[in-house]
């Protein structure tokens, strides 16, 4: 059996960072995920000609150094690849009503650009040939 999830898209806020009581730091983001809108097997189209997209958005969490990570180097906009599990939760609210939600765990979050600070800076690039020793 396997819980596995890979989401592609965009950063909908910038993440915001808690800590449990426990001291267990916990990240929250919300990420965008879209693809065209389908019609009877066909891609629709706007009145210019522009793909309509039907967009979803999930909710990310990351702990600890992970957390931490996300926290210091993405923005909202961003556009990130989120691996992870599905995770369910259900509770009863105030009034005594069985609430349900659902996030999605992330193991792994790779960067797929820059946040928009860091793109008009100039990188310096390093040889680190000398580094490998042979």
């Amino acid at each position: 059996m396997q819980n596995i999830v890979i989401l592609a898209g965009n950063i909908g806020q910038t993440p915001e960072v808690r800590t449990t009581q426990s001291g267990t730091k916990i990240t929250n983001f919300s990420l965008a995920t879209s693809r065209p809108r389908l019609s009877e097997g066909r891609v629709m189209r706007d009145e210019n000609g522009y793909r309509v997209m039907d967009t979803e958005w999930h909710r990310i969490t990351c702990f600890n150094g992970l957390g931490k990570t996300v926290a210091e180097h993405c923005e909202k906009g961003m556009k990130v690849l989120v691996h992870g599990r599905i995770h369910y939760t259900k509770w009863i609210d105030s009034m005594g009503n069985d609430r349900y939600g659902c996030e999605i765990i992330a193991e792994k979050v790779d960067f797929l650009s820059r946040p928009k600070s860091a793109e008009n800076e100039n990188l310096e690039l390093v040889d680190r040939d000398d580094e490998i020793p042979f």
